[in-house]
């Protein structure tokens, strides 16, 4: 799911500490909600998933499950 930035105004956006050059991923929570957007383009929509979704996505990142993709 999507929305746009206007509906994310003033969430604490975080970034990894390992975050170089502005192109990273953004995360903050809204309520319920996780939201993930690019800090190379503010602009761009913003993705929205449930707590139960990103626990799911962590749990796989910590797993391995993803470490083909980079």
């Amino acid at each position: 799911m999507s929305t746009d930035r206007v509906a994310s105004a003033g969430v604490n956006w975080q970034t990894s500490r390992s975050c170089e050059g502005g192109a990273c991923v953004g995360v903050a929570r809204q309520g319920e909600f996780i939201l993930i957007g690019s800090t190379a383009d503010p602009g761009s929509p913003i993705s929205r998933f449930t707590v139960q979704e990103w626990n799911a996505f962590i749990a796989g990142v910590k797993s391995g499950d993803f470490d083909d993709l980079a």
